[in-house]
């Protein structure tokens, strides 16, 4: 593992601690928008991504790129989950890019590895494609095009530092009014 990064963190026992003296509600809108702020650093970093491969033809791809807070039903004390999402009903294709298709896929199982991928007809009326009676089309695949996993592996630092600043101006704020 020659390209191992290591960030030491200190004080979290200190910060588990003053957290579980605030309200729960107050303690989760801290962490929420600690965590909005260090992901939002590596979903900015993953569209500039997109803009730099030339994957931007009308920009919903982009656009789909956000974060999305997980509810759940009961009220644990200080569990708050954000997912950093790419892809919607207009952006579908997101995964089709992150990680490539047909010829280009590196897992395993699949027939058509390193190989076009056949699209076969289901029927005999299906067999036209672009005016013309084809058996079997070959698709070489997409190749792979990481935006959202190199922006995290690029940034994943920067978003932890952004996290922790984020909490150090927010949480006196919020006990100053806890205390006035």
């Amino acid at each position: 593992m020659a390209n191992e990064s290591r960030l030491d963190i200190q004080g979290l026992k200190e910060l588990d601690a003053l957290l579980k003296t605030l309200p729960a509600n107050i303690e989760g809108n801290v962490i929420r928008g600690a965590l909005r702020a260090g992901q939002t650093v590596i979903a900015s970093t993953a569209k500039k991504t997109l803009a730099a491969n030339g994957n931007i033809r009308t920009g919903a791809l982009q656009k789909s790129i956000r974060i999305r807070f997980v509810r759940k039903s009961e009220k644990k004390h200080g569990w708050v989950r954000a997912n950093l999402i790419a892809g919607n009903k207009e952006a579908w294709y997101a995964h089709l890019i992150e990680f490539g298709t047909g010829s280009f896929y590196s897992g395993t199982g699949s027939r058509s590895k390193r190989q076009p991928y056949e699209i076969r007809p289901k029927n005999k009326k299906s067999l036209f494609f672009a005016g013309v009676m084809r058996e079997v089309i070959l698709h070489p695949g997409i190749k792979p095009q990481s935006f959202m996993r190199s922006a995290f592996d690029a940034n994943s630092d920067r978003a932890i530092l952004t996290f922790a600043d984020y909490i150090r101006t927010r949480l006196p704020k919020e006990i100053k009014k806890l205390n006035p």
